[in-house]
């Protein structure tokens, strides 16, 4: 082994954004350290480090003078070929005991907030220690001045954006509800009024495509800060990926381990919009929350906190925030998945007689209350002046200049497996588990493969014959569109027809 570290080697394993390092179990380093499997371990290269797990191998993956590193360790070490590894224990979590207090009940004080939110922005927490933090907030259990706390502290640990203007426009949806893909078209008709609006927007991680994901199959998304402000100073706004730019850090980093827990938190949720609207410079905000039965906001009630949440917070750091509550029984347009919804986008900038009504709607009443809000638009009038941008293809022409700064306009792909779901019987569209459907997209394998998904043919309360088209499964392999209709086999709840009674 080499005096100054260990040689280190890309093992290729992908732990999404964990760091972890491999180590066999009889390296000296180990015996020297005391480290077990699941230590915490900071790992040193060419004065760059990083705190990982440690896993420990029986094998000969790895020899004794080597350190596996996986993916997420690797982009982040950059290790050249000339340089050692060096390990050694990293200092103690101190924030915990903030964590565990708020677990026994004790309020969480900006003090503590602050030095959680440091520790996790430092890659202090493992995974366990994040779920602790995560169940710890969990529910309702923030309260606002709680909420106004953990975002303030958010916005502190990554970079904030300044555009030197008095407005700069944001929209957010809360989500839940599939094909709900509106900033695509609400960003160009705002920017085409004068309004400056750099939306950043994020990618999947348990839905069939988020917006990043959408607008990558029509143009490049992945701009740093820098590419970022060339687009929105030429074009007056972009659609970009929020991972490319360091806006709010930690959030993706929570929100990690709130799916995999499948835990919500009111107050997180607040947190998490607004610490990346404060992030990038935004003034004013429109919040969309769709309400459902299947939706992430499933009921009035829980509707009316999380706006009164949202709209005291950003009063505290310095934003107005609307929220427009939208109906969310229903999935919206008629494509799910990245390439599908890209398709339907096109469709209402295009102002094609085939463009889904719904999505067209929900558009132009955002970007009309954004118009309203950013003050070219009188109250009331919003709605018309968006829809008179969109009308004259002036929605479109901006649409295509943003696709061009950031990197060229390009056709969303096709996917070439394809399978449609017929009716049975005479009836009327009774129901529609929005969940369910979501999952089925992902099961055909959106949003890795972005031509993956589905296609609906009818909307709820349609009438429907035998032999009518419900919808349509799109999947890049036989496989995934196998493995998806075995799921709706088993799950006929994903749309359903109400028989006729003769």
């Amino acid at each position: 082994m080499a005096d100054d570290g260990l040689f280190p080697r890309r093992l290729g394993i992908d732990t999404y954004q964990e760091p972890v390092a491999y180590l066999r179990q009889d390296s000296p380093v180990c015996r020297a350290e005391g480290f077990n499997a699941q230590s915490r371990v900071r790992v040193s290269c060419g004065g760059r480090s990083v705190i990982a797990t440690l896993n420990t191998i029986r094998s000969d993956l790895l020899a004794p003078t080597e350190a596996g590193l996986s993916e997420a360790a690797w982009r982040l070490l950059r290790p050249a070929p000339d340089e050692r590894l060096c390990f050694s224990h990293p200092r103690p979590v101190e924030s915990m005991s903030d964590v565990r207090g708020k677990l026994y009940g004790r309020p969480l004080e900006e003090a503590a907030a602050r030095r959680i939110i440091r520790d996790i922005h430092e890659g202090r927490y493992a995974d366990i220690e994040l779920a602790a933090y995560v169940t710890a907030c969990a529910g309702s259990r923030l309260d606002l001045a709680e909420i106004t706390a953990l975002t303030r502290a958010m916005v502190d640990a990554g970079d904030r954006l300044d555009w030197g203007r008095p407005r700069v426009m944001d929209k957010h949806c809360v989500g839940g509800l599939p094909g709900n893909r509106t900033t695509p078209i609400v960003v160009p008709i705002v920017a085409s009024a004068g309004l400056l609006m750099p939306k950043t927007s994020s990618r999947a991680i348990t839905s069939p495509a988020g917006t990043a994901d959408t607008m990558a199959t029509l143009a490049p998304v992945d701009l740093d800060t820098r590419g970022m402000r060339r687009v929105v100073e030429q074009e007056g706004g972009c659609i970009v990926w929020g991972g490319s730019v360091s806006l709010s850090p930690v959030d993706d980093t929570i929100i990690r381990v709130e799916r995999a827990l499948d835990l919500d938190s009111e107050g997180q949720l607040v947190a998490s919009i607004l610490s990346k609207k404060v992030a990038a410079g935004s003034t004013h905000v429109l919040v969309d929350m769709p309400v459902g039965p299947t939706a992430k906001v499933r009921n009035p009630e829980m509707a009316q906190r999380l706006e009164h949440h949202l709209v005291a917070t950003g009063e505290a750091m310095g934003l107005a925030v609307r929220v427009h509550t939208s109906d969310g029984v229903q999935a919206v347009g008629r494509g799910i998945g990245p390439a599908l919804e890209a398709r339907d986008i096109l469709a209402v900038l295009q102002n094609r007689e085939d463009a889904p009504g719904d999505l067209r709607e929900r558009a132009l009443v955002l970007a009309g209350e954004i118009l309203e809000l950013g003050g070219v638009a009188a109250p009331g009038e919003g709605l018309a002046q968006a829809g008179e941008s969109l009308a004259s293809g002036r929605a479109w022409d901006k649409f295509r200049a943003i696709c061009e700064a950031q990197g060229g306009l390009r056709e969303p792909p096709v996917a070439r497996h394809r399978h449609t779901v017929v009716a049975m019987h005479h009836g009327t569209v009774a129901h529609m588990n929005t969940r369910s459907i979501a999952k089925l997209a992902k099961l055909a394998g959106a949003p890795a493969d972005p031509a993956a998904g589905l296609v609906l043919a009818v909307r709820l309360g349609d009438r429907v014959e035998p032999g009518a088209p419900l919808f349509t499964v799109h999947a890049e392999s036989r496989g995934s569109l196998e493995y998806a209709l075995d799921f709706l086999a088993n799950h006929p709840e994903c749309l359903s027809v109400e028989e006729d009674l003769i």
